[in-house]
């Protein structure tokens, strides 16, 4: 797929109003707004990542052949050749379906995990589905079905869980928190009371793994000891440092005041860096996805330092699958390759070693 034959025509939408329009024109319009906006605007979090505060001790002297260094696992009783996630974006539109093809063709072909976006308006409108189904392109792909976890207060159930699994064929469920954005969109379901309790009997009665994730702003050490608690089996921390969706809300709004509401949150939320360790240290018997941020792998090297399984990147890998099959592959190439040599400049030889290193150092 060239960037020049992906034609996005996104049509008009009107924002920072309640209009009256059908639920599912406003999911879909909201969709692709939101590919639009992290695409063309500037959505960075004001906060960093907190990665930057740490760094590698070098070791000189490493007792390794590089070639050795190994960065596959096994997850979920699949191997993952790369310790990287291509994070939950997108779905439900037809340029979404586009950049969904891309992302598992070459998931499949490096042998990273891969999440879908929220799969509500698959399970509201069949002809929606086809654009999540990605399961023939990468057929031993990692693949995680998304609901937002708001919507077990607004209707949905276990069966519907279920179905958002077996409709890609998934390995584990993602339920994805957003309370903020939620707060800030006009058209957001704020009602999050009991919703823990909903959680865990997914968590109980599914038979695959559930994974909760944030959006961007981390999850604590006490809420990541709840989520534990209640079966979950992986919490992806999402943490702050990378995009802003309460900047990309704004972007959405046309109401001045609106606007001024949502801005005022750019600096808002758990660094990534942080969030890992809040996790770890309340929560530890649960595997962390580490993503918000990561930028290269480097980045992956030190979430995984930290304590994390797998580090997920969205929005790089968005901007590569607008261009091409090609740019997505090279993106994993070049992170796979500093990922490596950044295990072999500190002298591990495999990701578990490097869970467990005593190289990595707070910078003062």
């Amino acid at each position: 797929m060239e960037g020049q034959n992906l034609r996005m025509d996104f049509g008009r939408v009107i924002l920072g109003i309640k209009v009256s329009m059908p639920d599912n024109s406003l999911i879909e319009n909201r969709k692709s707004e939101h590919i639009r906006i992290n695409l063309e605007e500037d959505v960075q979090s004001g906060i960093s990542t907190g990665l930057d505060q740490y760094g590698f001790i070098h070791e000189a002297l490493p007792d390794l052949n590089l070639a050795e260094v190994d960065i596959s696992q096994s997850l979920f009783g699949k191997r993952l050749v790369l310790p990287i996630l291509i994070s939950s974006m997108t779905g439900g539109t037809e340029d979404a379906l586009r950049i969904n093809t891309t992302l598992a063709q070459a998931a499949e072909m490096a042998g990273m995990a891969m999440g879908v976006g929220s799969q509500r308006v698959a399970l509201e409108r069949e002809e929606a589905r086809s654009t999540f189904q990605v399961r023939r392109y990468a057929p031993n792909t990692l693949l995680f079905a998304n609901l937002g976890a708001i919507q077990l207060n607004c209707g949905l159930g276990i069966e519907d869980c279920q179905k958002a699994v077996d409709m890609i064929e998934a390995d584990a469920l993602i339920l994805h928190l957003n309370p903020l954005q939620e707060a800030l969109q006009v058209e957001g379901d704020t009602n999050f009371k009991g919703l823990l309790g909903k959680i865990e009997k997914v968590c109980r009665a599914l038979k695959v793994p559930v994974i909760v994730k944030e959006v961007g702003w981390g999850i604590s050490g006490d809420t990541a000891r709840r989520l534990a608690n209640a079966g979950v089996q992986v919490i992806d921390v999402a943490g702050a440092g990378g995009t802003s969706w309460s900047q990309v809300e704004k972007y959405r709004m046309k109401d001045p005041g609106q606007r001024k509401v949502a801005g005022a949150f750019l600096n808002w939320g758990i660094p990534t860096a942080a969030s890992i360790q809040m996790v770890r240290q309340g929560a530890p018997e649960v595997k962390i996805f580490a993503s918000g941020g990561l930028r290269d792998g480097i980045d992956i090297a030190k979430c995984i330092a930290l304590g994390a399984v797998v580090g997920g990147v969205a929005g790089g890998f968005l901007r590569a699958a607008v261009k091409g099959l090609d740019e997505v592959s090279a993106l994993a190439g070049i992170m796979a390759k500093q990922l490596q040599i950044s295990m072999f400049a500190i002298g591990v030889s495999s990701l578990e070693e490097l869970r467990q290193t005593k190289r990595l150092e707070k910078i003062d």
